[in-house]
C-alpha cells in the first residue's frame, strides 16, 4: 500500500446514480495511480426515510454496489474498499432490518473482508437534530482486519469512531493502517472530526484513512465532508477541505507506523488494571481491561 485515496462523495436517494458517481471517482483515483481507494459511508444510498430506504435496498448478494466494486477492482486492478453501504439482512429474521455493511475487494474482483457497523449512531444533537440507527440497522459484532497486499487494515464506520477500544484491538492484532469512512453529521464534524481521526492515529501509531460524505444531501441531511488521511505521528497528510464531491490520493510509508511505535511503545507499555469507585455507602470494585 503506497498510493492511496479517498473518494468524497454526496450520495443521495438514486442507488443506480450513486454507482455511476463511484465508478468515475474510482476510476479517476485509480487513473492517479492509487492502489487502495475508500468510499465514504452510505455509498450506494443516503435516504433517512425508513420506507423509502428499504424499498431501494437489497440483501447482500444482489447488491448492485458491491457488484459494481467486484467489476471495478477487476477491471482497475485496485483493491476496492466500499466504506457502506445498506443492505437488508436475509431471510424472516432480518424483516425490517438492515445492514451498515463495508467490503473491501482484491484486485481480482474477490470480496476479501466484510464488516458490519458495530457503533450505532443514537444521539440527539442541538438544533432538535436527532438520530436512531437502531432502529433501521442490526449492530455487528466482529472487529475484522484484512490484509491489502502485505499491509494489515483495520476496518470501522463513521460513528465508531468514537470507541478507541475498537481501533486498539485492531491495532494490537497487527494493522498499521486503520479506516473510519463516514457520513459524519456537519455540526459533529465541525467540532470533532479531525481531533477524533487525529487522536486514534496517535494513540495507535497507525494511519487513519477516512473517506466522507459531503454536502447537503437530497434528504436534507448535511454531511461534513473533508476526508482525511493522517500519519501515524497525527499528521495530516491530505485533506479535501471543503464538502463537495472529489477525489483525494496520497502517498504514504506504512513503515512510519513501526517507527511512531518505536518512539512511543504504549502498545507494548499498556498493563491490565482494576478500578476501584469509592466514597458513599456502596463503595464499587470491578476489573477492567
Amino acid at each position: 500500500m503506497k498510493r492511496v485515496a479517498c473518494v468524497q462523495m454526496r450520495s443521495g436517494v438514486d442507488e443506480a446514480v450513486n454507482i455511476a458517481a463511484m465508478r468515475d471517482m474510482v476510476r479517476e483515483a485509480a487513473g492517479q495511480g492509487a492502489t487502495y481507494v475508500q468510499t465514504p459511508e452510505m455509498t450506494g444510498l443516503v435516504q433517512k426515510d425508513r420506507k423509502a430506504l428499504f424499498a431501494a435496498i437489497s440483501v447482500d448478494r444482489d447488491n448492485p454496489v458491491f457488484a459494481a466494486a467486484s467489476q471495478l477492482s477487476a477491471e482497475l486492478r485496485i483493491w476496492l474498499h466500499i466504506g457502506s453501504t445498506a443492505v437488508r439482512l436475509d431471510g424472516p429474521a432480518g424483516e425490517g432490518k438492515a445492514h451498515n455493511r463495508a467490503s473491501v475487494f482484491a484486485p481480482t474482483g474477490e470480496r476479501v473482508a466484510v464488516y458490519d457497523k458495530i457503533h450505532m449512531f443514537d444521539v440527539d444533537l442541538d438544533h432538535g437534530e436527532s438520530w436512531r440507527e437502531s432502529a433501521v440497522y442490526k449492530p455487528g459484532t466482529t472487529a475484522v482486519v484484512t490484509q491489502i497486499d502485505d499491509t494489515p487494515l483495520g476496518m470501522a464506520v463513521c460513528y465508531d469512531l468514537r470507541f478507541p477500544e475498537l481501533f486498539r484491538r485492531e491495532a494490537v492484532a497487527g494493522a498499521v493502517v486503520l479506516s473510519a469512512p463516514a457520513a459524519f453529521t456537519r455540526q459533529t464534524g465541525e467540532a470533532h472530526w479531525h481531533a477524533l481521526i487525529r487522536a486514534r492515529a496517535i494513540e495507535n501509531g497507525a494511519f487513519m484513512i477516512c473517506a466522507a460524505q459531503g454536502g447537503t444531501h437530497e434528504d436534507g441531511r448535511e454531511t461534513y465532508g473533508h476526508s482525511l488521511v493522517v500519519d501515524p505521528w497525527g499528521k495530516i497528510v491530505g485533506e479535501l477541505d471543503h464538502d463537495e464531491p472529489g477525489v483525494l490520493v496520497c502517498d504514504i510509508d506504512v513503515a512510519q507506523s513501526a517507527a511512531a511505535r518505536g518512539r512511543i511503545p504504549n502498545l507494548k507499555n499498556a498493563r491490565q488494571f482494576d478500578l476501584k469507585i469509592e466514597g458513599g455507602a456502596a463503595a464499587v470494585e470491578r476489573g477492567a481491561a
